[in-house]
């Protein structure tokens, strides 16, 4: 992943992941690959559903069906390693949420492959790249006591 990277950005409810940082930081702190599940993420993002031309559910989480290329998912190099981030939510166990790599997950589902190589980024260097929408870089919303 090395060198200077063009802007990007993932949006998740009212975050925005900045990838292009997640890659400088991956860059500045190498690590392993670790393999992801290919069939339980593309499930989790509604990436299974995107061909069914009688949907009869909607996805939560991923792209809608008529705003997804699916001609550059095809053609995606599925040796790059995706992106997962760890997202803390109100203070429970981090979950983890892929930031970079729908479309190279969409072809490897397509094509039958089982696993992708992922960077996983710990909850601090998470922070880092996620933004609120409304509070601005590096800060996100605290859940309220009760």
């Amino acid at each position: 992943m090395t060198g200077p990277h063009r802007e990007q950005w993932f949006h998740y409810y009212r975050w925005v992941f900045a990838v292009h940082t997640a890659m400088e930081l991956i860059d500045a702190a190498p690590r392993p690959t670790r393999l992801l599940n290919v069939p339980t993420w593309a499930e989790t993002f509604g990436l299974t559903r995107l061909d069914n031309p009688q949907p009869n559910t909607i996805a939560l989480l991923g792209p809608a069906p008529d705003a997804f290329d699916r001609d550059y998912a095809m053609a995606t190099d599925l040796t790059k390693p995706v992106i997962v981030a760890h997202l803390l939510i109100n203070g429970v166990e981090p979950a983890l949420l892929l930031i970079d790599g729908t479309h190279r997950l969409y072809r490897a589902w397509r094509e039958g492959v089982p696993q992708l190589p992922a960077y996983v980024l710990t909850v601090a260097e998470s922070r880092q790249v996620q933004q609120d929408l409304r509070l601005g870089p590096g800060r996100t919303r605290r859940a309220r006591p009760r």
